[in-house]
This record gives structure tokens, C-alpha cells and sequence, in this order.
């Protein structure tokens, strides 16, 4: 069987996916979604958010390029249920965290409760054990998942209820 260089960078991708994804042996699973949510093979939309490496320095992503990377999704229903994953793939982090609500009550970034969120900065509201995540647009606004079922943009955090804060957008 012949393999092509881009057979084997598809094989690498989906392998490298699959072992970053795996729970440490004799960890508890922990369901952070709905169960009821369909998500159309979100394997082929993380391709988009690897990291490219320019010599040793990984290139990090910006405020304007995670904004672009939730409006280039508008409308999609993929990543309902998992607002957490969208932010950090749209932000190309390598931190992780279970759930927003975890994201929010961690040591990763200062939490702030007043002013307007910059571009590119985590918003945060506690809608259930979990919370919810988006990117904040720099005006009072964000893009997120769940905007009328799906991702896209509103023009106030007040568009949820239970507003928290925000946390400066970074690509750690």
C-alpha cells in the first residue's frame, strides 16, 4: 500500500488527536456535556486550530485571529455543549480546563468584574455547574456557542443571564 504525504500527515493528526484526548490511567470520567448535543465530526474542524511551528517559536494566536476563528464557525452547531473547547481552539491554547465555570475559578489569567471586556478577552457567566465561555468583541459584545443555537455574536453580555467577568484572551 502507497501512503502520500498528505495520508500520513492525516494519519499523524487524527493519532496525535486520539492520544491527546486520552484520560491518565485510573482517572474518573467526567461527563461536561450533554448528552442530547450532536456534534458533526469535530475532529476535521481541529485540524484548523494545530499549531504551526516557525523555526523553535510556535506562532501564537492573537485576539483578531481567535475573533475570526469563532465568525469564520458562524452558524455552525458543532461545538454546542462545548463552548470551554471552542474558546481554547479559537485561541489555539495548550492550557485545558473540564468546563468554563473551572476556567473561570482558575489561577489562568486575573479575574475582572467591571468594565467592558477587551477584544479577545474570556467572558464568563454561571448558567449551570458548568458555565458558559465566549470571546468578547472588544465593545461590549462576543461571539460564542450557544447565540440562538449555534455560534455567533451578541451585541451585550447581558445576552445570558449570570454574568461574571472576564479574563484577559491569551494562547497559553
Amino acid at each position: 500500500m502507497r501512503f502520500t504525504k498528505m495520508t500520513a500527515a492525516v494519519v499523524g493528526l487524527l493519532g496525535a488527536a486520539l492520544i491527546g484526548t486520552a484520560a491518565p490511567a485510573g482517572a474518573a470520567s467526567q461527563e461536561v456535556f450533554s448528552p442530547s448535543v450532536e456534534v458533526a465530526q469535530p475532529w476535521l474542524e481541529d485540524t484548523a486550530s494545530v499549531s504551526v511551528a516557525e523555526g523553535d517559536v510556535s506562532i501564537q494566536q492573537t485576539a483578531a485571529g481567535a475573533i475570526r476563528w469563532m465568525s469564520d464557525r458562524r452558524g455552525s452547531t458543532a461545538y454546542e455543549g462545548y463552548c470551554e473547547r471552542a474558546v481554547r481552539l479559537a485561541w489555539n491554547r495548550s492550557t485545558h480546563h473540564a468546563s468554563a465555570i473551572a476556567h473561570w475559578r482558575s489561577s489562568d489569567g486575573t479575574r475582572r468584574t467591571t468594565g467592558t471586556p477587551p477584544r479577545g478577552a474570556f467572558v464568563f457567566w454561571n448558567t449551570s455547574q458548568y458555565g458558559h465561555v465566549g470571546i468578547a468583541d472588544g465593545n461590549g459584545g462576543f461571539w460564542s456557542t450557544s447565540v440562538g443555537g449555534r455560534i455567533g455574536h451578541a451585541s451585550s453580555v447581558g445576552y445570558f443571564r449570570n454574568y461574571l467577568g472576564w479574563k484577559p484572551g491569551n494562547s497559553n
